[in-house]
């Protein structure tokens, strides 16, 4: 689960670069406001599945609290939610060495 986690966390922070600076300036500077509506609902859908994952994993991997609202809230900040995957994939290397 922790391999499928990161990999929605890696996809749903692409989608945001890609909404952010693809899409919107298709809309603004090019009048194509397809392009957003697009993204947009590729991006809520991964957004969705990372939260849903997010809860699982806590309930599967007994995460703390704090680490589970830390991947929350960062997963927010455009352009840093790339560090929730990266960190994920520290674990997932930590439980193969184990």
């Amino acid at each position: 689960m922790l391999r499928i986690f990161q990999q929605v966390a890696l996809w749903e922070a692409i989608s945001t670069v890609i909404l952010f600076l693809i899409a919107m300036p298709l809309k603004y500077f090019a009048g194509i406001p397809d392009a957003v509506r697009i993204v947009g609902s590729i991006h809520g859908f991964l957004v969705v599945l990372f939260v849903i994952l997010l809860i699982a994993c806590w309930q599967t991997y007994h995460w703390s609290i704090q680490r589970v609202l830390k991947y929350f809230f960062i997963s927010l900040i455009p352009f840093v939610s790339f560090w929730v995957e990266r960190d994920l994939k520290k674990d997932i290397n930590q439980h193969k060495s184990a």
